[in-house]
């Protein structure tokens, strides 16, 4: 699937305003400024910005604990992710849902969902909505090694299969399952080898290559959207962070870690931009510079913001009876 050289020089700069985004979130954890655990996808923006390039302003993004560069990638505000972060009444869930539930509807992002594996049943209701309503759209539902291995993986792939909706399924292996690894938990080494079991073609990408993503994700996606039924696309990345922040992964190979900076798929678009003659090594230095400047104005803005005040915790919830 071709891309203009205009849309890779946006891939790269969702990939360094994600970064940016998450650099900022791990030093205010750092420094205790954050309340709750973060999840960081450095290293991982490859996914998030090639997948979602793919997607129109309309379609659906199910995410994970580790979500806030799928939120960026769809178009979120920084700045009310920031104050959501903050646990602030500007957030976008008015600071109830915080990092591992964050979620911004105006953008199509369903929602981060702290349960592992959460979010590929929730993917399979939408695609038979948008198959219900005749929209057009199509439901981008990403999840990790460790949720290939738990009940709702196989439930909404089949639903997915036998209903023919719309949904891509992309799982991001990195390898770990917290402090599990994938080699250990799965019989098998590429999770896409179980999509045949349900009558999909498994496609396995590299997924510290934005290009490659957007390559996968948007010739599945314009299946989906023709009637073709449900993709699963795995992606392999390299998490160079901890489970959580502030994990010492003493039960990992730094190596690995080495392994992936060594592909760091922001150096690796850049380079061949800048090879090509499509950007010059000074727009990218402020492709650098304008994702902190941004990083700053959402931090201001999410400190400065106001608490949620006590009467307003059971406003937007709802329950059947």
């Amino acid at each position: 699937m071709s891309i203009s050289a205009e849309k890779q020089r946006e891939l790269l700069r969702t990939m360094i305003r994600i970064r940016a985004f998450e650099g900022r979130v791990r030093d205010l954890f750092a420094a205790g400024r954050l309340p709750g655990f973060v999840h960081l996808s450095i290293g991982q923006e490859g996914v998030a910005a090639g997948a979602c390039s793919a997607l129109r302003s309309d379609d659906y993004v199910l995410s994970t604990h580790r979500g806030h560069g799928h939120m960026v990638a769809k178009g979120a505000d920084t700045a009310r992710m920031m104050a959501e972060l903050f646990a602030k009444r500007t957030g976008s869930c008015k600071g109830k849902g915080g990092s591992m539930h964050i979620a911004d509807a105006s953008v199509g992002v369903l929602g981060a969902n702290g349960v592992v594996a959460g979010g590929l049943s929730i993917a399979a209701g939408v695609g038979l909505s948008i198959k219900q309503r005749r929209s057009g759209q199509v439901c981008l539902c990403f999840f990790g090694d460790g949720a290939a291995n738990r009940g709702p993986f196989h439930e909404a792939l089949n639903l997915a299969v036998i209903w023919k909706l719309p949904v891509v399924f992309l799982c991001e292996n990195n390898g770990w399952a917290s402090s599990t690894a994938h080699r250990y938990a799965c019989a098998v080494p590429d999770v896409a080898v179980r999509a045949a079991g349900y009558g999909l073609l498994g496609v396995i990408v590299d997924g510290m290559d934005a290009l490659a993503v957007h390559g996968a994700v948007g010739e599945a996606v314009e299946r989906a959207r023709a009637g073709g039924g449900p993709a699963f696309i795995e992606a392999k990345v390299v998490r160079w962070q901890g489970h959580y922040e502030g994990d010492p992964q003493g039960y990992r190979d730094r190596a690995e870690i080495a392994d992936g900076k060594a592909r760091d798929p922001i150096e690796r678009l850049g380079t061949k931009l800048a090879g090509e003659g499509a950007l010059g090594t000074e727009q990218i230095v402020e492709m650098h510079r304008a994702a902190q400047e941004e990083m700053d104005r959402a931090v201001a803005f999410g400190e400065g913001s106001p608490l949620p005040a006590p009467e307003e915790a059971l406003e937007d919830l709802f329950a059947s009876t």
